[in-house]
């Protein structure tokens, strides 16, 4: 995992999404001459750069006894790698690196037969565990050993963060591909998930009188619901606001994941009256507040996308909170609903070219919103629900209410993706032991809000004492729980609509 809900692509977790890639960091310094080599990056340079960086793999025996390589040979596969101004390029010098440096098949297949034989064979049990930890041993590719030296540099983990973040940005311009390049991001993924495992985060608060670096950095990152000015981040750290991100034991007060929190009477079902109602007073009032919402979650840094992050984050508040309001009960998310427009153009697409005519609706609420619009209903709300116009029209924001909101319930609850949440949003605090508790009709009228979920919005409601029942569930059987309001608006879908 912006707003309250990983990817998740590169996008934040509520939804997930990243801000604008920042400067190129400097990375460890250290003197070496692979920078100048790198100003063409020509294929040669890139082949023996890799050839004197990347670590021989020493023999299963002298696995704890060979030496490791001079700080030099990492130092200056970061140089060279720092001076790699084009995508194209870094994405080159990683694919040589993924294809080149990877496992050996040979040994593989070899340690494989030895394992599979012994098997065969009463053996010791001691002969067999052996066999299979040269298998495991086998399986390591070369270029992990890279990264893990990289990491003992100073700076090193950073470095590896950003590359990852550029790997990730080169599978998505389709300049890598192919398993090698996607076994790679994953053991770098692996390896960043040990490095930001949560014994390695400190969780800290925001107010107005952190240090200005700070602020900015969080002010930076919130792209949900931008953050206007110097007035508006005030508010949003001030009285009835809580914001805390993580930061890692190498990188203090240095944000990768942030997290906003409203201190409210009841459930928001509107984002405006969040971000742009100013508090009541200067001090809080502890007797008025009796929920919490999480309304916006940003994931920093591109390259720890997929590590598990969020959902940390999500549990450290909350004990936080119970701990500072021992008398709150409600915790709940404000999120926005990414990918539900997009559904919904689809479906009206398809069902205008399967059938001619819309199924997604009844006769009547066809019949009013055709007399509204005075057009085919297909082909014209596939139009106006491309823009925010549509929500100039009391009539049509009234005809349209009921059909959505069911529309809505069934994309978060029935529709799947490998027998999950198919919206990332949801899949992430269903995870997370929540309930899709509420959808909110006109919950976000921004341009961003109208245009990406037709201004719906969703509560996802977590119960302390359910939580982890509710996350196991899930994720092992892939039950969704939702409220009577949720599964009515479902029901009220498969009734009425013929999919």
């Amino acid at each position: 995992m912006r707003g309250l809900g990983p990817a998740l692509t590169a996008r934040r977790l509520f939804p997930l999404r990243l801000p604008p890639r920042p400067p190129r960091p400097a990375g460890p310094r250290v003197s070496s001459g692979a920078a100048a080599a790198a100003a063409g990056a020509p294929e040669r340079a890139m082949d023996e750069l890799l050839r004197r960086a990347v670590p021989a793999t020493p023999a299963y025996e002298l696995r704890e006894k060979t030496p490791a390589p001079a700080e030099g040979q990492c130092a200056d596969f970061v140089s060279f790698y720092g001076g790699l101004a084009e995508a194209a390029e870094r994405a080159d010098l990683l694919s040589r690196l993924a294809r080149g440096f990877g496992v050996d098949h040979g040994q593989v297949a070899e340690q494989s037969a030895g394992v599979l034989q012994l098997r065969e064979q009463p053996r010791e049990a001691a002969v067999l565990l052996q066999a299979e930890d040269r298998l495991r041993y086998a399986l390591v590719p070369r270029y992990r050993g890279l990264f893990h030296h990289i990491s003992k540099l100073d700076g090193g983990v950073r470095f590896l963060v950003r590359l990852r973040a550029d790997l990730l940005e080169a599978q998505a311009l389709k300049l890598l591909e192919g398993p090698h390049v996607r076994e790679m991001n994953g053991v770098l993924k692996a390896m960043l998930s040990e490095w930001f495992s949560s014994g390695f985060l400190s969780l800290e608060r925001v107010t107005w009188h952190s240090p200005c670096e700070v602020l900015q950095k969080i002010s930076e990152s919130e792209a949900v619901h931008p953050v206007k000015n110097w007035m508006d981040m005030k508010r949003r750290v001030g009285p009835y606001r809580r914001c805390y991100f993580f930061s890692h034991c190498t990188t203090p007060e240095e944000p990768l994941i942030v997290l906003h929190v409203a201190l409210t009477g009841d459930i928001s079902n509107n984002i405006q009256a969040i971000v742009k109602e100013c508090p009541p007073s200067e001090t809080e009032d502890r007797s008025k507040i009796s929920a919490a919402i999480f309304y916006s979650i940003s994931l920093t840094q591109p390259g720890l996308q997929g590590v598990e992050l969020g959902t940390v984050l999500v549990k450290r508040v909350l004990k936080e909170l119970q701990k500072e309001f021992p008398h709150l009960g409600t915790f709940s998310s404000l999120s926005p609903i990414p990918g539900f427009t997009k559904w919904l153009l689809g479906l009206l697409s398809s069902q205008g070219k399967e059938h001619g005519r819309s199924e997604l609706f009844t006769d009547a609420e066809c019949k009013e919103i055709s007399e509204i619009t005075g057009g085919p209903i297909n082909e014209t709300l596939k139009v106006l629900l491309s823009s925010s116009e549509w929500i100039k029209s009391e009539k049509l924001v009234r005809a349209l209410q009921a059909p959505l909101m069911r529309l809505c319930a069934w994309y978060l609850f029935g529709e799947k993706h490998r027998g999950f949440a198919l919206n990332p949003v949801a899949n992430f605090h269903l995870q997370n032991g929540a309930v899709i508790w509420r959808v909110n009709w006109m919950a976000d009228v921004s341009l961003k809000g109208i245009t990406g979920s037709c201004g719906l919005m969703v509560n996802y409601r977590y119960y302390p004492a359910e939580t982890a029942t509710n996350s196991t569930s899930y994720l092992c059987s892939k039950n969704i729980k939702a409220s009577e309001q949720v599964l009515s608006l479902v029901a009220q879908f498969q009734k009425n609509s013929k999919l």
